[in-house]
C-alpha cells in the first residue's frame, strides 16, 4: 500500500487503485498519523488535532470510531494501538522516495546521474506536500522540513545541469523561483552563473548588484563568501567560470563505495548546521556510519578536503595529525610547520575523520585552523567530542529499523543473496538481526556478507556469539573494520583501568540502569561509588554507553554489541559472581521498595519504575534461582502483582515454576485455575490457601474460583479474606474482599447488597485498580436495573483508566461492548468485542477471549446471521464444560436453543434450553434461570404445548421482577416474538394444552 503527501493525500494498492478515504475527519487523522512518519501519537494530542476546542460528548470513544473507519480503507494491521497512543505503519510514501532519490543523487558523482535522479524525485511531487492539510499545526513542521528539500533538489537538479551545459534550461526554470526565494544564495548563484554562461553577463552582474541591495536593506546581512566570490569572478571575467564546476571538488575527498541508507533526515539537517557553524563533530560508536555521512555533506561543498587520521599511533601531537592535513589540503610538505601562515585565506570545508585516539593532537590543530583561517570549517568524525568551545557535537545514531533492513537487504543481494522484505517472515527475520546488532550498520553489513553461507535462519540463531560470526569485512576496508571484535576492541584499548572496571560490569545489566543501580552494581574493587557517575559521563562522551534523558533523570544503556564484549571482559575479570550478586540484591530491594506503592496513589509511577526495570528484574530473578534460592523466592513474590496488574501470566507463570514458598505455590494456583490448566479447581484452591494462611491468598484464590461452579467456596475464601483484612487494619485487602463479595452477589441477583459493597471499597482506598474492580461492578448493577446511561460512563471510564495505566483493557472494552449491545447499537457492539477479542488472542487470555467471542455471537444472532452465530458459540462449549463455568455455560445454551428455535428445530431447542436452566440452577443466578425459562417457553410454543409456554414465560418474568431486573427494551426481541406465537396461536376463550 503506498501514501501520497506530496500533493492532495492519496492512498494507493500495489496494483495501482486508488483507494476512498471516506470523511473529513478520516483524512485528517490519517495525515496527522503520516505527518508523525510511524511514531506514535497520544490520545489526547488525537482529540485536539480532530476536533479542537469542541470535542464531542465522549471524545476517546469518537476517536476510535475514526481510527476503525481508517482501518477498513487501509488495514487493521496498519493503525496500531500502543500504550502511547496510535501510530501508522506505512511502508511506502512518495514522501519517503523523494527523499531516497535525492539522497542518491547526493552521493552520485557522474552529473547526468545525479541530474536524472533528481527529476525523477522533483516529478514526485504533484503540488504543496499535505496540501489539504497545510493549516494544521501537526503538518506544518513536516511541510516545512519537505519544502525546504525539495528547493535544496531544485538547486542540486540546477547545480548538475549546469555541469552538463544545459544553462539556458537553468535561466528559464529558475527566473520564477528566484524571485519567489530571493534571499537564498546557492538558487541565486546558479541562476547568476546560467546568465553569465548564457551570454548575458551585464545582466548576471546586474543579479547580484539587486541581491546585494535586498540583503542589506531588508536584512542588514552582505552576500556570502561563494556568491561574493562569483560576483568577483564574473567581474574578471574569469576563465574558470566558463568550465564544468565539478573540478572544484578537491581530489582528497573519497566516494563512498556503497550508497547512504537512512539518513535523509540526518543529512538536511548536517547541511544546514554546516552552514552557519565552523566546527561540527559526528559523534558516536564505531560503526555507526560518521565517515559515510560526512562524506555524503561534504561532496554538496565547492571545496572540500578530506584527512583521515586512522593511522596515526594513538595520542600523536599535534605535529603529527598537521602532516596529515597538510597533505588533504594540498599544501607544501614543509607547510605542517607553520599552518597559521599556510592556510590562511583558505575557503575549505576540511573533513578530519577518525579524532578518537588523537584527540589532543587533533583538537589543538582545529583550534589553530579556525583562528588562522576564518572562512574555513571542520567536519570532525570522532568517538568522542573535541571539547573545543567552537563546537557544535552531532550525536549520530544506529539506523532506525526500516533502514538497517534495507541496508541488510541491499548488501545481502550484493553478495548475492535476494533478500525479499514484503515477505512477512523473511522481513520479520531480517529485523530481528539488525535489532540484536542495535542498528549499527558496519555490523548489519557484516552479517549481511554471511548471508550467502548461512541462509537468514542460521545467521540468526548464530548471533548469540557475534564476534566469532562477524569476523570477514571487506578486503578494502580498514583492519579496524574488518571484523566486529576489532570494532569494539578500538574503543576498549585506549580506556583507563577504571572506565573499563564500570563498562564490563554495566553489561549486566538488560535493558539499561539508572544511576543509583549502576552505582550499587559496579562501585567497589578500585571503584568508589562516587566516581561512578565521572566514569558514566566519560563512557558516554566516548560513545560507548549512551545516556538517555527523562524527567530529569537518566538512564544508561550500552548497545548489544558493546554488552556482549562487556561480558566477554567480565568474565575474563574473574568478577562475574560478584557483580551479579550485586546486581541481584539491588533489584531485590527495589522490588521490595515498590510492592506497596502498586497498591495506592503512587500506583501509576510505580508502574513506570517496574516497566523500566523489567528486564532487569527478569534478569536478577533468572540469576537468583541458579544462584540464591531465597533471594529468587522474595523477588518473585515482590514482582507477583505488578505481574498480575500487566496481565502478563505467561512470565509469571515460567519465572513462578522454578520459585519454591508458599507465595508462589498460590500464584501457581491462581494462574492454573484461570487458565483453565487446572482439572480439580477446587480442591487445588483448597490446598494452597491450607498451605498459605495469608488473607491475600484467600482472596486471589477466591477471584480465580469465581464463576468456576465453585461459588460456596469461593464465597468462604472471600469471606475469610474479608475478616482478617478487617482484623488486620488492611483497608486495600477490604476493599478487594468487598469487590469479591460485590461480585458475587450481582450474580445472585443481590443488587442493592452489591451496590453498597462496591461503593464502600471506592470509599476506601485510592487505587484505580481495585476503582476500576468496583466501577465494574457498579456499571453491572446499573445495567441489570436499567441505567444504561451510567453503566456506559462507568465503563468508558474504565477502558480509559485501563489505557492510562497500561493495564490489559480487553475485557473493559467486552463490557462497554455488552452496554451497546443491550442498549441497541449493535455496530458499535461488534467493534467493541472485535477489538476485545483481538487483544485477549493476542495475551493469550482464554477466559477473556470467550467473553468477548459470545459477545460477537450474541449481536451477530441480533443482526440475523444465525450461522456465524453458532460457530462462534460453539467453539467454547467445550472449553465452558470443561472448566465448569455454569454461568457461560448457560448462557452459551440459552443462545443455542433460541438458535434452534428460530430454525424450527423443536428438539434441538428443548435440549439447548434445559441443560442451560441445569446450569442456572447450579450457579444460582436468578437471570439466567429467567433467560433458561424464556428459552424454554419458545420451544414449547414452537411444539404446540402453549399453556406451558405461557407459564415459563410468566415464571421468567416474574423472577426478573423479584430481583428488580427487567429485561431492557433492546433486548425483548426474543420474549415479544415468543409471546406474539404464542397469543397467536392460542383459540379465543381457550388457556391452550
Amino acid at each position: 500500500m503506498r501514501f501520497g503527501v506530496l500533493g492532495p493525500l492519496t492512498v494507493s494498492r500495489a496494483d495501482g487503485e486508488t483507494l476512498a478515504v471516506p470523511e473529513a475527519k478520516v483524512r485528517l487523522l490519517l495525515a496527522d498519523l503520516l505527518a508523525n512518519a510511524g511514531a506514535p501519537v497520544g490520545t489526547d494530542r488525537l482529540i485536539d488535532d480532530l476536533w479542537g476546542g469542541h470535542p464531542p460528548a465522549d471524545p476517546r470513544a469518537a476517536l476510535r470510531v475514526k481510527v476503525s473507519q481508517l482501518r477498513r480503507v487501509v488495514g487493521r494491521d496498519r493503525v496500531v494501538h500502543t500504550a502511547r497512543g496510535y501510530l501508522l505503519r506505512v511502508a511506502d510514501t512518495d514522501a519517503a522516495d523523494f527523499e531516497r532519490l535525492v539522497t542518491r543523487a547526493s552521493v552520485t558523482p557522474d552529473p547526468a546521474g545525479r541530474a536524472a535522479l533528481l527529476t525523477e524525485a522533483l516529478g514526485l511531487w504533484r503540488g504543496d506536500a499535505f496540501a489539504e492539510h497545510a493549516d494544521e499545526h501537526f503538518a506544518r513542521p513536516v511541510i516545512t522540513r519537505l519544502d525546504e528539500r525539495r528547493l535544496a533538489a531544485v538547486e542540486e537538479l540546477a547545480e548538475a545541469r549546469l555541469a552538463l551545459g544545459e544553462h539556458a534550461l537553468v535561466t528559464a526554470e529558475l527566473a520564477a523561483l528566484v524571485a519567489e526565494h530571493p534571499t537564498r544564495e546557492r538558487l541565486r548563484a546558479a541562476h547568476l552563473l546560467a546568465l553569465y554562461r548564457s551570454g548575458r553577463q551585464a545582466e548576471a552582474v546586474e543579479g547580484f548588484a539587486a541581491h546585494r541591495v535586498r540583503l542589506r536593506d531588508e536584512l542588514g546581512l552582505d552576500p556570502g563568501p561563494a556568491l561574493a566570490g562569483l560576483h568577483r569572478a564574473m567581474l574578471a571575467q574569469d576563465p574558470s567560470l566558463l568550465a564544468p564546476p565539478g573540478t572544484t571538488i578537491s581530489a582528497s575527498l573519497p566516494v563512498a563505495a556503497t550508497p547512504l541508507f537512512g539518513r535523509e533526515d540526518e543529512l538536511g539537517a548536517l547541511g544546514e548546521l554546516l552552514g552557519r557553524a565552523r566546527l561540527v563533530t559526528l559523534h558516536g560508536p564505531g560503526g555507526v556510519g560518521k565517515t559515510r555521512l560526512a562524506l555524503a555533506a561534504a561532496v554538496t561543498e565547492f571545496d572540500a578536503a578530506f584527512a583521515d587520521l586512522a593511522a596515526l599511533a594513538a595520542g600523536a601531537s599535534q605535529e603529527g595529525v598537521a602532516a596529515v592535513v597538510a597533505v588533504a589540503l594540498g599544501l607544501r610538505e614543509d607547510a605542517a610547520g607553520d599552518f597559521e601562515a599556510a592556510v590562511a585565506g583558505r575557503r575549505t570545508l576540511l573533513v578530519l575523520d577518525n579524532c578518537e585516539h588523537v584527540l589532543d593532537g587533533a583538537a589543538d590543530l582545529v583550534a589553530l585552523l579556525l583562528k588562522a583561517a576564518p572562512e574555513l570549517r571542520v567536519l570532525a568524525t570522532s568517538r568522542e567530542p573535541l571539547g573545543l568551545s567552537a563546537e557544535h557535537v552531532r550525536a549520530v545514531a544506529p539506523l532506525p529499523e526500516a533502514a538497517s533492513a534495507r541496508l541488510f537487504a541491499e548488501r545481502a543481494a550484493a553478495a548475492g543473496v535476494p533478500v525479499d522484505l514484503s515477505e512477512p517472515e523473511t522481513a520479520a527475520t531480517v529485523t530481528g538481526i539488525c535489532r540484536r546488532l542495535d542498528g549499527i550498520p558496519l555490523a548489519v553489513e557484516l552479517a549481511a556478507a554471511r548471508a550467502p553461507s548461512l541462509g537468514l535462519g542460521e545467521l540468526a540463531a548464530r548471533l548469540a556469539d557475534r564476534f566469532a560470526l562477524l569476523t570477514h569485512g571487506p578486503r578494502d576496508a580498514p583492519a579496524r573494520q574488518r571484523t566486529l571484535r576489532a570494532v569494539v576492541d578500538w574503543s576498549w584499548e585506549p580506556l583507563p583501568p577504571a572506565e573499563k572496571a564500570v563498562l564490563r560490569r554495566l553489561s549486566v545489566h538488560a535493558g539499561g540502569c539508572d544511576l543509583a543501580a549502576a552505582e550499587q552494581v559496579c562501585a567497589g574493587d578500585g571503584v568508589a561509588i562516587g566516581e561512578v557517575a565521572g566514569l558514566l559521563a566519560r563512557l558516554a562522551g566516548r560513545s560507548l554507553v549512551t545516556v538517555a534523558h527523562s524527567a530529569g533523570r537518566s538512564r544508561y544503556r550500552l548497545l548489544s554489541t558493546v554488552a556482549a564484549y562487556g561480558l566477554e571482559r567480565l568474565i575474563e575479570s574473574g568478577e562475574t559472581d560478584a557483580v551479579r550478586r550485586r546486581h541481584r540484591h539491588h533489584y531485590l530491594r527495589l522490588a521490595e521498595r515498590l510492592s506497596p506503592l502498586l497498591r495506592g496513589p503512587d500506583q501509576l509511577r510505580a508502574l513506570a519504575v517496574h516497566d523500566a526495570e523489567a528486564a532487569n528484574l527478569r534478569a536478577a530473578l533468572r540469576d537468583a534461582v541458579a544462584a540464591e534460592p531465597e533471594v529468587a523466592e522474595s523477588l518473585a513474590a515482590a514482582l507477583a502483582w505488578y505481574w498480575h496488574l500487566r496481565g502478563r501470566r505467561g512470565e509469571a507463570r515460567e519465572a513462578l515454576a522454578a520459585v519454591g514458598g508458599a507465595e508462589a505455590a498460590t500464584w501457581r494456583a491462581v494462574l492454573d485455575i484461570t487458565a483453565g490448566t487446572e482439572l480439580d479447581p477446587v480442591s487445588r484452591a483448597r490446598e494452597a490457601s491450607a498451605a498459605d494462611p495469608r488473607p491475600e491468598a484467600a482472596w486471589l484464590l477466591s477471584d480465580a474460583l469465581f464463576g468456576l461452579g465453585a461459588l460456596s467456596t469461593g464465597e468462604r475464601l472471600n469471606d475469610r479474606a474479608l475478616d482478617d483484612f478487617a482484623s488486620a487494619g488492611d483497608d486495600w485487602g477490604v476493599a478487594v474482599a468487598l469487590v469479591g463479595r460485590a461480585r458475587r452477589r450481582v450474580a445472585r441477583g443481590e443488587f442493592v447488597a452489591a451496590r453498597a459493597d462496591a461503593t464502600r471499597a471506592l470509599s476506601l482506598v485510592d487505587d484505580r485498580w481495585v476503582a476500576s474492580q468496583a466501577a465494574e461492578e457498579l456499571a453491572a448493577v446499573a445495567e441489570i436495573t436499567g441505567s444504561h446511561t451510567e453503566s456506559a460512563r462507568l465503563r468508558a471510564r474504565a477502558v480509559a483508566d485501563a489505557e492510562e495505566l497500561g493495564l490489559p483493557v480487553a475485557h473493559a472494552l467486552a463490557r462497554l461492548g455488552r452496554t451497546a449491545l443491550v442498549t441497541g447499537d449493535l455496530a458499535r457492539a461488534r467493534e467493541l468485542h472485535e477489538r476485545a477479542l483481538d487483544l485477549a488472542t493476542a495475551a493469550a487470555d482464554e477466559g477473556t477471549a470467550q467473553f468477548a467471542e459470545v459477545g460477537l455471537a450474541l449481536t451477530a444472532r441480533r443482526q440475523g446471521a444465525l450461522d456465524e452465530a453458532e460457530a462462534r458459540l460453539t467453539r467454547w462449549l467445550a472449553w465452558c464444560r470443561r472448566r465448569d463455568g455454569e454461568a457461560g455455560l448457560a448462557l452459551i445454551s440459552a443462545e443455542l436453543g433460541f438458535i434452534a428455535e428460530l430454525r424450527g428445530e423443536e428438539g434441538a431447542a428443548l435440549a439447548n434450553h434445559r441443560e442451560g436452566l441445569a446450569a442456572a440452577r447450579r450457579f444460582g443466578d436468578p437471570r439466567a434461570l429467567a433467560l433458561a425459562l424464556e428459552g424454554l417457553a419458545g420451544a414449547h410454543a414452537l411444539g404446540g404445548r402453549l399453556r406451558l409456554a405461557a407459564a415459563r414465560l410468566a415464571r421468567a418474568q416474574a423472577l426478573r421482577a423479584e430481583v428488580g431486573a427487567p429485561l431492557p427494551p433492546a433486548e425483548r426481541g426474543d420474549t415479544d416474538r415468543i409471546r406474539r406465537a404464542i397469543e397467536s396461536r392460542t383459540p379465543q376463550g381457550a388457556g391452550g394444552r
